[in-house]
């Protein structure tokens, strides 16, 4: 059937994956619902976690046990149709062997986070929960080329405390993103943890300059590509 002049066609909704690599519910939830903050209304996420494996990400070895993990989701997932995969950890764990499976865009928060910070300011600081995520962070700092104008501290929280809104927290988190300002002259702060996804909007209340959230950015920029990717092939 043609296509009616000046009538435009209901948007098409996009489909995603969001994988939290561990098994905490709970941060699967606070990831569900961030991203649904930031979605259009025709986008459907669909966030998922291990049934095994760590309940919290916080060093090298829970990295090590989640990986295959997240590429066995990824693996299961690849004839679901999803138009895009969304990484739910700071660490960007299994980002590239996922990529190596699938056609369609796989997006972790650490490299879309950094990407959304290099829109905002020339210096800018990570703010992660545990002391024990700092050197791997690092290095992926270094690696996506950016270890000359970001640093990155820890508020000594855990993950799944951190998924919580309690109040001690929350001090904890403050106090670390207003040391980050005025001590390494951060311009803006990325939330450096799946545990942190949609606490920016708390925080900010608080805070004088960007606070962005490295999942809810990993999520838009999903979706913005698989859109794209989207309307390209549909003509």
């Amino acid at each position: 059937m043609r296509r009616a002049e000046g009538v435009k066609e209901p948007a098409k909704g996009r489909r995603l994956l969001v994988i939290n690599p561990n098994t905490n519910p709970a941060v699967t939830r606070t990831i569900r619902d961030a991203a649904a903050c930031v979605v259009h209304e025709t986008t459907a996420v669909t966030v998922v976690n291990p049934a095994t494996g760590p309940f919290s990400i916080e060093t090298a070895e829970h990295r090590a046990l989640a990986v295959p993990r997240v590429i066995s989701l990824v693996s299961e997932n690849l004839s679901a149709g999803y138009d895009a995969f969304v990484l739910g950890c700071f660490d960007d764990i299994g980002l590239f062997e996922s990529r190596a499976l699938t056609k369609v865009p796989v997006v972790g928060p650490c490299e879309a986070g950094i990407a959304a910070m290099r829109t905002l300011a020339r210096r800018f600081s990570i703010v992660t929960t545990v002391h024990a995520a700092l050197p791997g962070i690092n290095d992926l700092l270094v690696h996506y080329g950016v270890a000359d104008i970001c640093t990155v501290r820890a508020a000594g929280v855990g993950v799944a405390d951190a998924s919580e809104n309690g109040t001690e927290a929350r001090l904890r988190f403050l106090r670390t993103i207003h040391e980050a300002i005025e001590m390494d002259g951060a311009e803006a702060i990325l939330l450096g943890s799946g545990g942190l996804a949609g606490k920016a909007s708390t925080l900010q209340a608080d805070i004088s300059v960007p606070i962005i959230d490295a999942v809810q950015a990993a999520v838009k920029m999903a979706e913005g590509i698989a859109l794209q990717l989207r309307q390209q092939m549909d003509g």
